[in-house]
């Protein structure tokens, strides 16, 4: 998935984060398969189970039957149609999210060969904001960064100084 474009500046700013919130010795599961990222986490100490592929919209035994103390989701709600539906069945009290933030001058991702791969939501963060609050969490932290890109252009001059991706640390109402 990631040849040639590991996104190393996501991955560390995203592990300083979880880093400042969450102690090594809180359990974690993580939404989505096993990923470089989750190999990161367990690198760095943490107890990490993945969720297995199954359909988060629509799949949450894995979810209701975990006794993680926290849950971390790292670039999975974009790819929901219903994300408040799993946030609501999250039983740890504690949630690390982030979300690629929706750019005015870039559309929505769609992976032209796999259909996972695709972003159903475009937040802004406002948005993310709000959809945590709604679904019972209380927003402690956040934190945004850029990513930059080595190509010549106006969308590649615009990356350079507009957010975007949107970290939040949360915990239950």
């Amino acid at each position: 998935m990631y040849e040639n474009s590991f996104p190393n500046k996501r991955y560390r700013h995203t592990l300083a984060f979880l880093q400042k919130h969450i102690k090594s010795s809180e359990n974690i599961l993580d939404l989505g398969v096993e990923n470089p990222f989750s190999e990161i986490m367990k690198h760095s100490g943490y107890s990490v189970e993945n969720t297995k592929g199954q359909d988060l919209d629509v799949e949450f035994d894995q979810i209701r039957n975990s006794d993680a103390e926290v849950v971390t989701a790292f670039e999975i709600f974009e790819h929901m149609i219903a994300p408040f539906n799993v946030l609501r069945e999250i039983k740890a009290n504690k949630l690390m999210a982030s979300i690629p933030l929706k750019l005015w001058f870039a559309s929505a991702y769609k992976s032209k060969t796999d259909p996972w791969d695709r972003h159903y939501h475009e937040f802004e963060d406002w948005q993310f904001d709000w959809l945590l609050e709604k679904s019972g969490w209380i927003i402690k932290d956040t934190a945004k960064w850029t990513n930059p890109t080595k190509k010549i252009g106006l969308r590649p001059l615009l990356r350079l100084f507009t957010p975007r991706y949107y970290i939040v640390y949360a915990e239950r109402k």
